[in-house]
């Protein structure tokens, strides 16, 4: 079994808080204070609460926080680190079979429930994260259908290409102004993996902060075509940047890029940015192309007797 992710792990944590205050239902839980408690920064305990929202052991309320949808002994023995393991497997399991041709473009529960050996529930929830993901979508009945990606190193290249000039453009609009709050989340992603995270999240966990980053600046620009380009472009790269072998070593220079691109953007020097940005999106474009076909497909699991 693969080992747990960070966010899975932290959400255990929460969860063992939980049981051993023993909370009420409506209970407030404040993010700070558990990320003290845990030793992390606040972005992957934010991660692990919607990972327990997906659970239903807590909800969300806008400029509230994250409140128990539970109480302590209605959770019982609710195990949540190695079903996020299993599910984990499975997510990237069916990316790669999707990617290397192995799944049809319209599949069924039936179907996928056989080949990955999943029940249904576990099958769904791991659906119903592709389908926010927006590389699939589901049919009438209990059907679902891929939709297009980025398959190969070519469109891969295509895509960094574009990405290089609209975020670069983006930052030069005239209507483009700071969001206080979002830069400081942002900050707080970043700083996050460069002091802990970067050797613990999983690929979809770094490409998500990452992805987040550049939609944050983009939003900035308040040029909603920008925006809806560059997350039409992510949503179709994502599977093969699953598939890109990753050197961490090098995650540590990203992050420092991406600080310096927020500082350059606070300082009110655009040009400096626009510059920046483009020339690290074609360095991320160099580094990964050559990776993009080298992932093999992992073997599939052989169909239950």
């Amino acid at each position: 079994m693969a080992k747990s992710s960070l966010t899975a792990q932290l959400a255990a944590q929460i969860l063992d808080h939980i049981r051993a205050n023993d909370l009420p239902r409506g209970q407030h839980l404040p993010s700070q204070a558990l990320a003290d408690a845990c030793r992390v920064s606040r972005a992957p305990i934010n991660s692990a609460f919607k990972f327990l929202q997906n659970m239903g052991v807590v909800r969300f309320e806008s400029n509230r926080g994250y409140f128990l949808a539970a109480d302590a002994k209605e959770l019982g023995a609710l195990k949540l680190v190695n079903e996020a393991a299993d599910e984990d497997d499975a997510y990237f399991e069916i990316a790669e079979d999707r990617l290397s041709g192995k799944l049809p473009a319209q599949v069924t529960e039936s179907e996928l429930m056989r080949l990955y050996r999943l029940p249904r529930s576990r099958l769904v929830r791991i659906l119903n994260k592709i389908s926010q993901e927006g590389w699939i979508e589901r049919l009438p009945g209990h059907g679902w259908e891929f939709r297009p990606t980025l398959t190969d190193r070519t469109s891969y290249e295509a895509g960094y290409r574009f990405r290089a000039t609209i975020e670069s453009a983006a930052v030069l609009e005239p209507t483009f102004k700071i969001n206080t709050d979002a830069f400081r989340a942002a900050r707080e992603q970043q700083q996050a993996l460069l002091d802990a995270d970067l050797q613990k999240l999983s690929r979809a966990q770094l490409f998500k902060v990452n992805t987040e980053l550049h939609e944050t600046i983009v939003a900035c620009s308040g040029n909603e075509f920008f925006l809806d380009a560059l997350k039409r472009v992510n949503r179709l790269r994502r599977l093969i940047e699953y598939r890109v072998t990753v050197d961490r070593s090098r995650l540590n220079r990203q992050c420092r890029e991406h600080l310096k691109i927020l500082d350059l953007l606070e300082a009110g020097d655009a040009a400096a940015a626009s510059a920046f940005l483009r020339k690290h999106i074609e360095g991320a474009n160099l580094l990964k192309s050559p990776g993009v076909e080298q992932r093999p497909a992992p073997r599939r699991r052989k169909d239950p007797a």
